[in-house]
């Protein structure tokens, strides 16, 4: 069983890690700032604090006793969640670091534009995407950079596939590390619930500590 803070805990993503975490019998600390607005049903595992993503000493703070801290803040494909991405991102590193030796494993919600395609381009180099949609992409991208320069915090950033949606829950997925995963019919995607499940896999048995990776069918 593993300790964990849970930063985005309503967003589509964060809240199907949360699920998938509880079921797993792991405890979950969500960090909301209105818990007031945090809609899930009451567990025995769950306990809900105030905490702010963009505020160092809130990340220290949800991190003591924590085996790992999760952020699914910005995962979503909105134009709000832009201004997040990279400052929750040196925020998040920052507030980890300071607890120091007895630091828990950040472990983050990226994106896939920044992922390889069979061409060798990147999927943020595909023709007639919305503007919007490329801004948040290289703002996840900005924040990949910046968890590559980090070397005093144990990280893992892990990237959907191109297409994420709420669905059906599987347990069956593939990875890869910069390359985006495609079936074969040549599709990247992922159901939020398999996401969430390959997620809290890597929680419970790390292989990616320093890097992306990246999870479809």
């Amino acid at each position: 069983m593993a300790k964990i803070s849970l930063f985005g805990a309503n967003g589509t993503i964060g809240s199907r890690i949360l699920r998938e975490a509880l079921d797993r019998g792991h405890q979950v600390t969500a960090v909301v700032r209105d818990p007031a607005k945090l809609t899930v049903p009451a567990h025995q595992n769950l306990t809900v604090i105030t905490g702010d993503v963009l505020d160092p000493a809130s990340v220290t703070e949800a991190a003591k006793g924590q085996d790992v801290l999760v952020s699914a803040v910005g995962g979503g494909d909105g134009p709000g969640h832009l201004a997040t991405i990279a400052p929750a991102a040196k925020s998040l590193v920052e507030g980890v670091r300071a607890r120091g030796a007895g630091a828990p494993l950040l472990l983050t919600v990226g994106g896939a534009g920044s992922l390889r395609t069979p061409d060798g381009k990147q999927v943020w180099d595909a023709e007639g995407l919305p503007e919007f949609l490329l801004q948040i992409m290289h703002a996840h991208g900005d924040a990949l950079d910046f968890y590559r320069t980090v070397s005093d915090v144990r990280w893992t950033n892990l990237s959907p596939a191109a297409t994420i949606e709420p669905g059906e829950r599987t347990g069956v997925y593939r990875t890869d590390v910069d390359n985006l995963v495609l079936d074969a019919e040549g599709n990247s995607r992922i159901s939020a619930e398999d996401y969430a499940v390959a997620l809290v896999d890597e929680i419970e048995r790390p292989q990616h500590v320093g890097e992306r990776f990246t999870v479809g069918y």
